[in-house]
């Protein structure tokens, strides 16, 4: 069962950057998109990303360099704390953001009508059922690696 879950959550992400990359977005990798979703429209902090993904504070940044590097991200001042930078995506990685949105919700679309909208809608509730609340970290060794 988990080689099943995982070829679906790696089936669906494999997909998902497939076609952005043909839509634009050819070095978006798993963990920038993940790492996109954690610094949010709002931003956040190097600290703040971290925790959301559940890696440590210099994982986060070195993802965080290679977001910056590629476009996707900036680092701005905070304008509460002048002592803290805030990272920031730029339009390129809010159009990386959303596109991925759009791709998903195309994707979920395939998978309920292979399976059916029932089926899927009971598969989502089991996964919610068994997984506990708010445990979720992407702490899978790599993910966030250069």
């Amino acid at each position: 069962m988990p080689l099943l879950l995982f070829a679906g959550f790696r089936s669906l992400i494999d997909q998902l950057h497939a076609e952005l990359a043909r839509q634009g977005h050819p070095d978006v990798r798993p963990a920038h998109g993940f790492a996109m979703q954690a610094i949010g429209l709002d931003g956040a902090t190097a600290a703040t990303v971290g925790r959301r993904l559940g890696v440590s504070k210099q994982a986060a940044g070195k993802t965080v360099d290679r977001l910056t590097a590629l476009g996707y991200a900036e680092r701005t001042a905070d304008p509460t704390d002048a002592r803290r930078k805030l990272v920031r995506l730029t339009p390129h990685g809010l159009d990386a953001l959303a596109r991925s949105a759009r791709i998903f919700d195309e994707l979920r679309a395939r998978w309920s009508a292979t399976l059916g909208p029932d089926r899927l809608r009971a598969l989502e509730t089991d996964l919610r059922t068994v997984t506990p609340p708010d445990t979720f970290t992407l702490d899978a060794e790599g993910w966030l690696g250069p």
